[in-house]
């Protein structure tokens, strides 16, 4: 009997095996696709976050190539300008990104392109050339020294500045970094020397302004960083033509480097466009500007096929995109030569 059962139970062990066996199989198999899913989701999302860099190491004396993944910054969404919030954002026929442009001959005034150009919206940076037209056109001393204070230090949206609090620099220094850099602190101190300080200077800001018949443009600093600091495209394109009747104001907006010396240690600044080291433009004046509220904005004098031409862009998305609306202006005007 206890053969038997033994037999029995080996024909049984004999016919269970092979389907245990298929199983566990079928498991493993599982398991490898599943990890294989993973693995594969993962590279993914490595290829996704990163990019693949390759460069050769020395080891054991001889030169080997490796290949490795850097992580990439993290993409950070621009928050909803003024403009994307009045729904401004529409096509044109030149496919711009800015939501605002407008595109004028300088010596016949006449309109060559426009696009929501009547619409008061903040201006950031380009604030800075009614600042330089306000300290030029009240002929105050450039050589005299200026300290950077307290009060120049941005409580609006907190920015820093390579100018230390104590820093001294000529007021042409200044006025040059402003305008060339876009240095926040420069047009602070520029605003606050002016007699009367700094409330008095936002007053003739906008009393030139009324001057110019800017009917849709209002200051409250001289930097820009204030989201209250508006104007039109129209507006701009006269405090354009108002600053290009100064020479100091075309060189310094449109110098490509500086060197200051506050004390201490000397500072070489650059441009803040790009383009003016282009030698495909020829441009006589510019000014960029930037805060959330107002997106990229950019206003320039040029010369394209021998005609003197202002454009200005306002809220434009991305950080190249208002040069690259500039560059579409300059073709569309070089293909089609637009009469006046």
């Amino acid at each position: 009997m206890v053969k038997f059962a033994r037999k029995a139970i080996i024909l049984s062990l004999a016919a269970i095996l092979p389907a245990v066996s298929l199983s566990v199989q079928a498991i493993e198999s599982k398991h490898r696709h599943a990890k294989k899913q993973v693995v594969h989701k993962k590279s993914a999302k490595i290829a996704a976050n990163s990019k693949v860099v390759k460069r050769y190491v020395v080891v054991n004396g001889k030169r080997k190539l490796v290949t490795e993944h850097v992580a990439l910054a993290p993409v950070v969404a621009e928050k909803p300008s003024v403009g994307d919030t009045a729904g401004l954002k529409h096509a044109d026929p030149l496919s711009l990104q800015s939501n605002v442009a407008f595109v004028v001959d300088q010596t016949s005034s006449k309109v060559l392109f426009e696009k929501n150009s009547d619409v008061s919206l903040p201006i950031a940076s380009i604030t800075k050339l009614m600042t330089s037209l306000v300290v030029v056109e009240a002929h105050q001393d450039l050589n005299e020294q200026i300290e950077v204070t307290t009060e120049d230090i941005d409580k609006e949206k907190g920015t820093g500045s390579r100018l230390k609090i104590g820093a001294k620099l000529t007021r042409a220094d200044m006025l040059h970094i402003a305008l060339m850099s876009s240095e926040n602190r420069a047009a602070s101190a520029l605003g606050r020397s002016y007699p009367g300080g700094l409330s008095a200077f936002v007053a003739a800001m906008n009393a030139k302004a009324r001057q110019l018949g800017m009917s849709d443009t209002h200051y409250v600093d001289s930097s820009g960083l204030s989201s209250q600091n508006r104007a039109s495209a129209r507006d701009l394109v006269k405090l354009v033509n108002a600053a290009y009747q100064h020479p100091v104001i075309r060189e310094y907006s449109t110098d490509s480097k500086y060197v200051v010396n506050p004390g201490g240690r000397p500072l070489e600044y650059g441009t803040s466009n790009k383009l003016v080291a282009n030698p495909a433009w020829e441009i006589g004046l510019q000014k960029t500007g930037y805060i959330a509220e107002a997106g990229r904005c950019l206003v320039m004098q040029a010369m394209i096929e021998g005609r003197a031409i202002v454009m200005v862009f306002l809220d434009s998305k991305g950080k190249y995109s208002r040069l690259a609306d500039a560059g579409r202006i300059k073709k569309w005007l070089e293909s089609n030569k637009p009469q006046a």
